[in-house]
């Protein structure tokens, strides 16, 4: 299972990327709005920064919801640097322009996906990663898990190459449950990464182990 954590803040990738664990990254105009980072030479800028940190892939986000805006926009995030994955809205002209990257050769991240049906066109339109967004369907009450089961299926019938990234990942629970369903990609904040690291066992051996040190060591 790839790690990717997602967000714009420089310090919080290059902490995960520390940690030896980050196969890549995805932010969205939201999560450059929330570093303070407006205006499109800053944008394309800052994409190029988070890219000399990680080794791995860079998911950008297109703003056009139309087919021409999003070749042109796509086409610019792509030139930026050989990381970068073409992110695209699950709607139609989104999948005509996942036909078009992926004809092209470039690499795409089909996002705000929320049933299988959306998957299957993704996979259909060859996306690299296709991105479901199990907190959100969550907070509805719909069980988000279920689609990523559901998709992992279908693509698993038919031998499509397109990944399952699991998206608005909220806590360490939802990456263990689709760790076990058999999603290609986590995305969530660094706490749901670090969080793993965590428990009280662990805690409390570290510490009778370092006590018994010290007793021996008298």
């Amino acid at each position: 299972m790839k790690f990717f954590i997602d967000t714009a803040n420089l310090d919080q990738i290059r902490e995960a990327q520390e940690l030896g664990i980050l196969d890549g990254v995805t932010t969205n105009p939201s999560l450059m709005a929330k570093e303070g980072i407006t205006g499109q030479d800053n944008i394309l800028a800052h994409y190029v920064k988070i890219c000399e940190i990680v080794d791995g892939d860079v998911s950008a986000e297109v703003i056009s919801t139309d087919f021409d805006g999003m070749v042109k926009e796509g086409e610019a995030l792509a030139d930026l640097h050989e990381q970068i994955v073409v992110k695209l809205p699950m709607i139609k002209d989104g999948v005509k322009a996942c036909k078009y990257f992926t004809d092209k050769g470039i690499r795409t991240n089909v996002t705000l996906v929320f049933s299988a049906g959306q998957a299957l066109l993704a996979a259909k339109a060859g996306a690299t990663y296709v991105s479901p967004f199990l907190g959100r369907l969550d907070d509805i009450s719909t069980d988000g898990l279920n689609l990523i089961e559901e998709i992992r299926l279908i693509y698993d019938n038919y031998a499509f190459d397109t990944e399952i990234l699991a998206a608005s990942i909220r806590h360490t629970m939802h990456v263990i449950d689709c760790a076990k369903l058999g999603a290609d990609v986590m995305t969530g904040p660094l706490s749901s990464i670090t969080g793993l690291l965590k428990h009280p066992l662990t805690d409390i051996g570290l510490e009778k182990f370092l006590q018994d040190y010290q007793k021996g060591n008298k």
